[in-house]
């Protein structure tokens, strides 16, 4: 006899979870609840909407509920709240939002997919009728018409995330004049702040104030100005909050459910909450990071599809857990794309876990093919076996897919000196015969197996004070972008016949365009009896993270 399964909350986890039960089971009984109008829609698109990139409304729409009850054979309930949960007697609780009926409905297994609410601060003002949030099609309708029928000259963004930075540029394609105020000292914080400086160049570049290391403190006149804790004022003519998302585990928590410190809701690895007969998946769930297996919160869409599938699974007497979180993601941020996979160095440092840094500015094509992009690329790995940690990558091209190549790689259990071995596709028009993949395992492997020492960006002020001398081997006429003061120029080409102007007695701190001539100056000075270090991503890096001179990456 089959099974008569109770999932509250649609979209990603919640529908994906729904199908895969009918899949491995036709005569189990599936009731699904919905809160919203909408069971399974795009909700990673809902800014290219609201921008006019995605013109028709309809192709958000991933499934309907007709279409999905028919397809699937489903008790789809929408439009109707689950208000609790009796996990003895096993039956919920619910109310219809249209016409006000309550009634109760038993299960034998219960999953979870509430998803995550955006965070809204209780500041003075944020009720007026211009603030907005965006999670679900009613939102994105709400933005789209205000901006259709009021004709606003000035957003503010609060916020600099994924959705802040979507959100501001699609603003700004559909002509307004956008501000984004980020309390931190960087938006994106999934990468690290010199990856996060061509993010900040890009916006500016593109009109957008950014304000960094601020907050908002209130909104006032109606919701035509918003006050900074710095006192700030900015004009404007609406808002869009954007601070980030906090699990819906309210239903969980009075269930009695097993909660983390930050809310979410704890599930083993086949994604059973406390209680056995009950599942969680999606953005409410706790999970444990897929590199070192700590609890993490991650609302990204791949995870919770993938859990929505093991939780059906496991309903189903099936023994697949769920491995981690990688955190692989990805944004466009007008020109550029910017991804990331892995562990940052913020999180690193935190763990107390040891690394190394490679950062590398390839092109993202054969050079003398037309419309090669420079990249700005940076791995993290253990030295001492050389064990991927993570990586990020900004880019105007390629980006996607040497991230997808990475992210693949460290769930393979490949290490940096694999990344060497890999046999990727090339042609002139996509990439180099060595691809920045195998780039980054070369530099990488020679900071292993040839002892190579490097010194990062913020270490290279210290280094000076305590005596380092500092060469630039760029040829003169690159000087002209700009160099490190106190720097002596020697081009890589003179070097060898001009040993004899550099102290011994020193440190030696070398550095060129993007690194590689660098470190064919460190190999050098190495074999001659000098102690140096290559200044690693060179003065692209370097320059980027001090905004000196123009962009590191034009």
């Amino acid at each position: 006899m089959g099974k008569k399964i109770v999932i509250i909350g649609g979209v990603a986890g919640g529908a994906t979870a729904a199908a895969r039960l009918r899949r491995l089971d036709e005569s189990s009984e599936i009731v699904m609840f919905e809160r919203g109008e909408y069971i399974s829609f795009a909700n990673c698109g809902l800014p290219y909407y609201i921008g006019g990139a995605i013109e028709q409304r309809d192709k958000l729409l991933v499934q309907t509920v007709e279409g999905m009850s028919k397809r699937f054979h489903l008790d789809i309930r929408n439009q109707t709240e689950v208000k609790s949960i009796d996990k003895d007697a096993k039956t919920v609780y619910a109310k219809n939002r249209l016409t006000g009926i309550e009634y109760e409905e038993s299960y034998d297994v219960l999953i979870l997919s509430p998803g995550a609410k955006p965070i809204v601060p209780p500041f003075p003002g944020v009720n007026e009728k211009n603030v907005f949030t965006l999670r679900n099609i009613p939102d994105t309708d709400r933005i789209k018409t205000y901006v259709d029928s009021h004709q606003p000259n000035h957003a503010t963004v609060v916020g600099g995330g994924f959705i802040g930075l979507e959100m501001a540029e699609n603003l700004v394609e559909r002509g307004l004049n956008v501000t984004v105020i980020e309390k931190g000292n960087q938006v994106m914080a999934p990468i690290d702040p010199e990856m996060a400086a061509y993010v900040h160049e890009e916006l500016r570049a593109k009109g957008i104030e950014l304000i960094l290391e601020d907050g908002i403190q209130s909104i006032e006149d109606e919701g035509k100005s918003v006050v900074l804790e710095s006192q700030h004022r900015i004009a404007t003519s609406m808002i869009i909050l954007s601070i980030g998302v906090q699990p819906e585990n309210t239903l969980a928590i009075d269930a009695d459910l097993e909660v983390g410190k930050r809310g979410g809701i704890i599930v083993n690895d086949f994604m059973q909450t406390s209680n056995p007969s009950i599942y969680a998946v999606g953005d409410a769930v706790q999970v444990k990071d897929y590199i070192t297996g700590s609890p993490t919160m991650v609302p990204l869409a791949w995870p919770a599809n993938r859990q929505g599938r093991i939780a059906a699974n496991h309903i189903y007497g099936k023994q697949e857990g769920y491995n981690g979180t990688l955190g692989t993601s990805i944004v466009k941020v007008f020109e550029y794309t910017v991804a990331t996979t892995g562990l940052n160095e913020k999180r690193l440092k935190m763990l107390d876990i040891p690394y190394s840094i490679v950062h590398i500015h390839p092109g993202s094509h054969a050079g003398y093919y037309p419309g090669a992009a420079p990249m700005a690329m940076k791995v993290l790995f253990q030295k001492e076996d050389g064990k991927l940690l993570g990586a990020q990558i900004v880019a105007k091209d390629g980006a996607d897919k040497r991230i997808d190549v990475i992210a693949t790689a460290i769930k393979g259990g490949l290490t940096v000196e694999d990344l060497t071995d890999l046999e990727l596709a090339y042609a002139p028009p996509y990439s180099s015969a060595k691809d920045p993949v195998n780039m980054l395992g070369y530099v990488a492997s020679n900071m292993m197996n040839e002892d190579i020492e490097t010194l990062q960006w913020h270490e290279v002020q210290d280094a000076v004070e305590l005596g380092d001398f500092v060469v630039d081997v760029r040829n003169p006429k690159e000087l002209e972008q700009g160099y490190i003061n106190g720097a002596k120029n020697i081009p890589l080409d003179e070097l060898r016949d001009r040993l004899n102007e550099l102290p011994k007695d020193q440190n030696i701190i070398v550095y060129c365009q993007a690194g590689l001539r660098g470190y064919l100056a460190t190999r050098i000075l190495t074999h001659n009896g000098f102690t140096a270090r290559n200044l690693d991503g060179g003065w692209k890096t370097y320059s980027i993270t001090k905004q000196l001179t123009a962009p590191a990456l034009s």
